[in-house]
């Protein structure tokens, strides 16, 4: 039986008539193919890393599994080519997530004159031109009663430098009750309580960016345009972080040349959340004032 996702944070959201993805129960996720090259090119690219020798083991473990595509009813009751993947967060109960478009360019060199301004209207407006990567989406478990904090999305686009600083620290920490209460951002500081078991350690998200970015430092195969990194966690014992890249509409042949423009991205993310467990540490040992 199909369902429209209900962890869905960036993107298409499916619903009144809207065409957007859709999950089975089996773990599986369908997504609609976009009109044009986009949707063709996808299908390109998920065809070609699947069958790629090149690509190592520990590396594939970042992508979400292809399993071909199929014409089916979509969202909107009439029948749509769908790309099969796996559904990344079938197997979480609650899970928090966030979603960040990597790159300080999110087009590629042969898009159209109107999509690049398009484009490049959306990158200087939000931190893409300035950070080399932006926040498109954002929930993060506050309890069973509570539900989630979730800010609207256009105010996650139009965050600057300092308001990505913030929901970066937001999404491990366990403090945002008022804000779900108030419905509005508020002004107390996040705890960042759960920066360590979700940022840190040998398994935490640091680490695998760490272990993309080696990876970024000599791959020439594709470069990467408007691709997000999924972030994801649960509380509770074992949070079992994850790093997963998603969207790739607008993938090109490297042809030899390393994606600077990516691992840019990557690297200054690497960095904001570097300098967030540096001042966590920091707290916790009493080295700097709450």
């Amino acid at each position: 039986m199909f369902k429209i996702p209900d962890h869905q944070v960036a993107g298409h959201v499916a619903g009144a008539g809207k065409l957007g993805p859709l999950v089975d129960d089996s773990g599986r996720f369908y997504k609609p193919l976009q009109d044009g090259k986009r949707g063709t090119e996808e299908v390109s690219f998920y065809e070609s890393f699947s069958s790629n020798t090149q690509i190592p083991e520990k590396i594939r473990k970042f992508f979400p599994i292809f399993y071909g595509t199929k014409i089916m009813k979509a969202s909107t009751g009439i029948e749509h080519p769908h790309i099969i993947l796996q559904d990344l967060v079938s197997s979480r109960l609650s899970p928090s997530l966030m979603d960040i478009k990597i790159g300080a360019r999110t087009w590629a060199p042969e898009a159209s004159e109107e999509y690049i301004t398009k484009c490049l209207k959306k990158d200087r407006q939000s931190t893409s031109v300035s950070l080399g990567y932006r926040l498109s989406g954002l929930r993060v478990f506050i309890g069973d009663e509570l539900g989630f904090y979730k800010p609207e999305r256009d105010v996650m686009r139009k965050a600057g430098p300092d308001d990505v600083r913030l929901f970066l620290m937001k999404f491990v920490s366990s403090n945002l009750e008022s804000e779900l209460e108030s419905g509005s951002e508020s002004e107390s500081k996040p705890d960042c309580s759960l920066a360590a078991s979700v940022y840190g350690g040998d398994d935490g998200i640091l680490s695998q960016l760490l272990e993309l970015k080696a990876w970024f430092e000599d791959q020439t195969m594709y470069h990467f345009y408007a691709c997000s990194l999924l972030f994801m966690f649960e509380k509770g014992l074992t949070s079992n972080p994850e790093v997963k890249l998603i969207d790739f509409a607008h993938v090109e042949e490297g042809k030899g040349v390393i994606d600077h423009n990516f691992l840019g991205g990557l690297c200054s993310l690497i960095k904001f959340i570097s300098e967030i467990l540096s001042d966590t540490n920091d707290l916790k040992n009493g080295l700097i004032e709450p």
